[in-house]
């Protein structure tokens, strides 16, 4: 089988493509989970990285779980409870555990529909672009099942508790404009400028030093759960190391030598 993720790298930026637009990117197989696995640890080996832009080929973002698997009970729907179970636990719900640890910021490129795990899936990004066709549905409760890969975990976290009870309750689906205006994405841009305006994001990012990157975004995840006290020591041991690099040295050099020269 194909593989389902492209990794393309521009620089310091990757980009992830999930490449089956004939079944509207959907999601459940294992070897999906395996390829996200994969880009995920090749991306933390890579310490000229430091961004990654998700996205989807065709129309849709990704259209979620398989519908037509659960129909005829085979994947993750395949067998019993306790096997339906360990499918979600050995297949799908590697991919939140995998992409949650990729070490350096993510955006999500929303270029069409992201209903179910797909919209999941956007939701454990950093950052969410998307274009004016996108639209966004936490819908398992309109086939009467819950959101299995994390969901529950990643949806109030970017939208709140009201608003993701609503999504997860009545399963509607929101447009752009009313996902920019819950805060579930920071931008909304035509469908031509969706790719050129997440590189420009990824671009603002990259130029900062790397270290800073991973270690920052080290800090916010722990910040999610983490006591006052303990992320304090973390902060003070990472910057204790961030104190010791060139990158720290040329950049306070260089804006001691601008504010030096306005003054002038």
């Amino acid at each position: 089988m194909a593989d389902f993720l492209t990794y393309e790298q521009l620089g310091a930026v990757v980009t992830l493509t999930m490449s089956n637009p004939d079944k509207r990117n959907a999601l459940g197989g294992d070897y999906q989970a395996s390829d996200f696995e994969d880009a995920c640890a090749r991306i933390n080996a890579d310490n000229d990285v430091k961004a990654v832009i998700l996205t989807g080929a065709g129309k849709a973002f990704s259209a979620g779980g398989d519908i037509f698997a659960m129909r005829d009970k085979t994947g993750a729907s395949a067998g019993g409870p306790y096997d339906i179970r360990n499918n979600y636990r050995t297949g799908i719900q590697r991919i939140p555990l995998a992409f949650y640890h990729i070490d350096v910021p993510t955006i999500a490129a929303v270029n069409g529909a992201a209903i179910g795990a797909g919209c999941d899936l956007a939701m454990m990004c950093d950052m969410r672009i998307a274009s004016q066709y996108a639209k966004f549905a936490e819908s398992f409760v309109k086939l009467g099942i819950i959101p299995g890969d994390g969901g529950a975990w990643f949806l109030p976290r970017v939208v709140g508790q009201s608003k993701a009870y609503e999504m997860a309750f009545t399963g509607d689906t929101i447009d752009a404009a009313e996902a920019l205006d819950c805060g579930m994405v920071s931008k909304v841009v035509p469908a031509d400028q969706l790719l050129d305006a997440a590189n420009e994001l990824a671009g603002r990012i990259a130029a900062n030093p790397a270290h800073a990157l991973r270690m920052t975004k080290k800090l916010l995840r722990e910040s999610q759960h983490a006591r006052l006290e303990t992320l304090l020591e973390m902060s003070a041991a990472y910057q204790a190391l961030a104190h010791h690099t060139d990158e720290h040295d040329e950049a306070v050099r260089a804006m001691i030598d601008k504010v030096q020269g306005n003054k002038g």
